[in-house]
């Protein structure tokens, strides 16, 4: 008897379900088939011939690709979540205007990123570029801070950091939008029921919010993980001299010809993806237990 009761309750909620059923069954066989088909053919390129996939270990320019894949990551990641946080609690609460400003800080996102590349390439241009002229002092408005002007995508540093500071930019209204809904998901009753037990604006924030945006951030920094690992477009346009993992395979497969080592990198940037998410997965679970005891 109890065994027919849960089998008929389990009907019935997929009966209730079965239209969300109908959407989700699809979607999920259209990009399931797409990922198996997409590694077979990664691992069969990656293990054909003399074995490509092993020899990544070897090439002095993998390892430089794979240290600043690592690097791009690991500033870009917190980076665009930090200020992805900042803009959802400025703009959490109802004042005037706020529509106009919640639109504004959406802009970025409209424009595509090979232009918003294009444009921080042509500002930051040498010898000529708007910023250099304004470091030289050639405005009056703004004082002479350098001598000769900057070579930024000469250099690894300046170039990979304005790839950097261009991805948070144009992608900071993504991690905005679901800080914004996570803190739209908290009850106003739980923020006054911490200032009744004298609970400051810091207390509220490390004990409250944070634990309870958890979902939130695990999942920008999921999301947003791993479109860096796999950038493309700010680092091609703006640091071409110093790849990255994405730009990499691109140059093995177009300039090179050498498909089979393309297939080994864009394979080891799967696995460094699946890693990555399940590190930051341990993280999440870890700070919350830690936040919540306390």
């Amino acid at each position: 008897m109890p065994g027919s009761i849960r089998i008929s309750s389990l009907l019935l909620r997929l009966k209730s379900n079965l239209f969300t059923i109908g959407f989700f069954i699809p979607a999920f066989l259209y990009l399931f088939s797409f990922f198996v088909i997409i590694l077979i053919f990664l691992l069969k390129f990656s293990f054909s011939g003399n074995l490509p996939l092993l020899s990544l270990f070897s090439s002095a320019e993998f390892k430089q690709a794979l240290w600043r894949s690592l690097c791009f990551m690991g500033v870009g990641t917190p980076l665009q979540l930090v200020v992805g946080l900042l803009l959802a609690l400025l703009i959490q609460r109802s004042f005037r205007g706020v529509g106009a400003v919640r639109s504004l800080f959406m802009i970025p996102i409209a424009i595509p990123a090979l232009v918003t590349a294009i444009i921080i390439d042509l500002l930051f241009s040498y010898p000529f570029g708007p910023v250099n002229d304004l470091l030289l002092g050639r405005h009056g408005f703004f004082p002479q801070l350098v001598s000769v002007p900057v070579n930024w995508s000469g250099s690894e540093f300046l170039s990979l950091g304005l790839a950097i500071l261009g991805k948070t930019w144009r992608d900071m209204p993504i991690s905005m939008l679901i800080l914004l809904a996570g803190l739209h998901s908290i009850e106003r009753e739980q923020y006054e029921a911490a200032k009744t037990m004298g609970a400051g604006a810091w207390q509220e924030f490390k004990y409250l919010t944070l634990p309870l945006l958890t979902p939130a951030i695990l999942t920008i920094l999921i999301l947003r993980s791993i479109e860096n690992w796999k950038e493309f477009v700010f680092p091609f346009v703006l640091a071409p001299s110093y790849p990255l993992l994405g730009v990499l395979i691109e140059r093995l497969y177009h300039v090179e010809q050498n498909p089979a080592l393309a297939a080994s990198v864009a394979l080891g940037l799967v696995i460094l993806i699946a890693l990555t998410t399940l590190l930051f997965t341990a993280i999440t679970k870890v700070v919350r237990r830690y936040l919540v005891r306390v």
